[in-house]
């Protein structure tokens, strides 16, 4: 007899600033334009094992309401991901809304809620799957039964997540753009059944997650961005935090067509995160590596694993733009 605990935790970026849905989605809209699309791509593992694949896709459009300097976003998530030798796979749609309230006429600075719910769709294919039923005296026989009372090796549910942030300028002058935010979101408040044995006790956990970022403008050519993520998913923990440094290199950050950052995060416990992005406006393209220094860095020696990133922000050339 044998009784065992198994924990496990969301599909995660460490360009986690890249995929603000995933973080909180009264994050959308938070970027200075009207309409934003962002893919990310992951690989891990592939040094120890059949390697993770990941992709993400969001995309946001943010739009001006009523006479008060407010906003509504309108956006969603797709998220794909391919894990282990077994192809689980997991395919997750979540449109999202977020409204940002005002709460001053002279600076930038709001509160804004937002929500995302879809449908998630997970499964794994049964021909890769072997079992120690299907090993007889001669060896593997996949003619024999693996034995799993699986009679559906897919399953589907909704999900669904909401949170609340606030961000603003700081400093008193004009020509110096800082600013900061500040958010707490809650995933998975439904509690989805997660059970490809359809047992009903068998449920994903909900997921706390506390973001915050700043942006420090030392000068025309040159600020600083740090941001931190602290989730907490059942017995799963995880903070990631970095700092990236941007520098125009013609002209000036804000109006430059080329701006060049570089950086580096750590996810706790288990990676250094080094980060190199280029900006050739409206266009922003990011490569970050895992460098491994978790428990597993032995089988790993050190590989990860890296992610490439791609971004595009615009404005409307119409009335309603929210450039001014």
């Amino acid at each position: 007899l044998s009784i065992f605990s198994g924990y496990s935790q969301d599909i995660h970026f460490s360009q986690f600033f890249e995929a603000p849905l995933l973080r909180n989605p009264s994050l959308a809209g938070i970027f200075n334009g009207d309409l934003r699309f962002q893919m990310v791509y992951r690989n891990q593992w592939a040094s120890v094992t059949v390697p993770y694949k990941t992709g993400s896709f969001n995309t946001e459009y943010k739009m001006p309401v009523g006479s008060a300097n407010d906003f509504l976003t309108i956006g969603g998530q797709v998220v794909y991901d391919k894990a282990g030798s077994t192809n689980f796979q997991t395919v997750q749609v979540l449109p999202a809304l977020n409204y940002h309230k005002a709460l001053s006429g002279v600076k930038n600075r709001y509160l804004s809620a937002g929500f995302m719910a879809g449908y998630v769709n997970r499964s794994i294919d049964p021909s890769k799957v072997t079992t120690n039923n299907q090993y007889d005296g001669s060896g593997y026989n996949p003619a024999i039964s693996n034995g799993e009372p699986l009679v559906n090796y897919s399953l589907g549910y909704w999900d669904g997540s909401a949170g609340i942030s606030f961000n603003s300028e700081f400093g008193n002058s004009e020509d110096i753009n800082n600013n900061f935010f500040i958010g707490i979101a809650y995933h998975h408040f439904n509690r989805p059944k997660n059970s490809f044995y359809k047992i009903p006790d068998v449920e994903l956990n909900a997921k706390w997650v506390f973001s915050m970022g700043v942006r420090f403008t030392l000068n025309d050519k040159n600020y600083y961005t740090v941001n931190i993520d602290r989730s907490s998913q059942g017995a799963y923990k995880e903070t990631i935090a970095g700092i990236m440094g941007t520098f125009a290199l013609d002209d000036n950050t804000e109006t430059a067509k080329y701006n060049l950052s570089f950086g580096a995060f750590i996810r706790w416990k288990d990676a250094l995160i080094p980060v190199i992005k280029l900006d050739y406006k409206p266009f922003s393209i990011a490569f970050s590596y895992d460098v491994n220094m978790s428990q597993l860095k032995t089988s790993s020696q050190g590989r990860g694993g890296f992610e490439l990133s791609l971004t595009h922000i615009s404005f409307f050339d119409r009335n309603n733009s929210t450039k001014n």
